[in-house]
């Protein structure tokens, strides 16, 4: 097991929008979507992070979220992401938002961000499963509820359309999400409730910035052509770059 503590990657992901860098352009687009909420509930409650791994869509939405002190209610690839397991932390989210209503004197100040990470690996189509299996699943006595992913991406149209929480969602490869035969149709179903917003690799000026600022935290000097070297070699892949 990695310890985190001596992984760099975990250790310098930034906190907050000021020490992120590169796609400044959506980054102020998920900046303008963060701020809308103080007005009321978005037209779109949602919005899909596109990009290759390593080039901070994470920790974008992380660091944004702290930075308006947001409650974070985070599901990863690794985990069961079924209808069921994505109602609960949609749940989840509304009871989080609930008690920091309630122990600010009924200012509700706060959101509770809903992340969904990888929803490009959400296995099965759109279609929807039964409220009954549903229930069943919420049932731990039973063993007739849903397995995998089942009923995940239809689930995850009801969380954005009836959430009154933020959610955002990553994504390495969009068309694995929408499904090759039925994408444009699937696209659209994604958009009627949240943005797409397409990130891109980071430049090697961006890299620089963030090796230098990593190796001057750590203490550690470098060879101007072997920094150089990494930054070619390296794709625009942030997380690969300090690892």
């Amino acid at each position: 097991m990695v310890n985190l503590s001596e992984d760099w990657s975990e250790r310098y992901r930034p906190d907050r929008m000021a020490t992120l860098v590169g796609n400044d352009g959506p980054r102020k687009r998920i900046e303008n979507w963060l701020h809308s909420w103080s007005k009321g509930i978005p037209l779109r409650k949602g919005i899909l992070l596109v990009g290759p791994p390593g080039i901070g869509k994470t920790t974008i939405a992380l660091a944004t979220a702290a930075e308006f002190g947001w409650n974070v209610v985070e599901l990863n690839a690794s985990e069961q992401r079924n209808a069921a397991v994505l109602r609960r932390a949609a749940m989840s989210g509304a009871v989080h938002s609930s008690l920091d209503s309630w122990s600010s004197s009924g200012q509700n100040t706060s959101r509770t961000l809903i992340l969904l990470d990888e929803v490009d690996h959400l296995g099965g189509s759109f279609r929807k499963v039964s409220e009954k299996k549903i229930e069943q699943t919420f049932d731990s006595d039973s063993e007739a509820g849903l397995k995998g992913d089942s009923g995940g991406k239809a689930e995850l149209l009801r969380i954005l359309e009836q959430s009154h929480q933020p959610v955002i969602m990553t994504c390495n490869d969009k068309m694995r999400l929408f499904g090759r035969s039925d994408w444009r149709a699937n696209e659209t179903r994604i958009r009627k409730f949240a943005d797409i917003i397409e990130f891109r690799r980071v430049t090697a000026m961006n890299l620089e910035t963030i090796a230098k600022r990593v190796l001057n935290e750590e203490g550690v000097s470098i060879d101007g052509p072997a920094l150089d070297m990494m930054i070619r070699n390296n794709s625009g892949d942030i997380r690969a770059l300090i690892n």
